[in-house]
């Protein structure tokens, strides 16, 4: 069973003015999968708040995954990435390679995405675009890495490479 938690980074959706239907959605297709969403929050775009919660989720709550969405554009106020970077301990970089490779076909806007994975602790950290349709066509896509990086991240010994 994986532990997840899901941030959604939203000025708009923290003041109660717009509906949180990333975060909705990612709840929704994690639960699917049999995971256990054990926190689920929308902040502001602010990146104190962010750090100290990806913070005590991972070294308190010890959740498997932290699913974040929002935040990872170039707005100003966009700043998830950063905050993700100030928290994790290993950075893995082709997670959000993939994530990109797999938005290029559908938008060129996709250039324009600048989330982060990484680790830290024994808790896996992906940043995520804050759009339904982008949760819709990425999630998916997803499940098999989180589930042998989970693995590999809490210790399992056996070997990555196939045939």
């Amino acid at each position: 069973m994986i532990k997840v938690g899901i941030l959604t980074l939203s000025d708009k959706g923290f003041k109660g003015e717009r509906e949180d239907k990333s975060g909705k959605l990612l709840k929704t297709l994690v639960e699917k999968e049999g995971w256990l969403v054990e926190k689920y929050l929308i902040l502001p775009d602010e990146k104190e708040k962010i750090v100290e919660t990806l913070k005590a989720w991972t070294d308190e709550a010890r959740l498997d995954l932290i699913l974040t969405n929002g935040g990872t554009g170039v707005y100003p106020r966009d700043v998830t990435p950063e905050a993700t970077r100030e928290v994790i301990e290993k950075e893995i970089p082709g997670i959000p390679e993939f994530i990109r490779y797999i938005s290029y076909p559908l938008t060129p806007m996709a250039a324009l995405t600048r989330g982060v994975a990484g680790v830290r602790g024994k808790t896996l950290i992906i940043n995520l675009p804050g759009s339904p349709k982008a949760i819709e066509e990425i999630f998916p896509n997803l499940i098999a890495i989180i589930k042998h990086a989970v693995e590999k991240i809490k210790g399992d010994p056996s070997e990555c490479a196939r045939g």
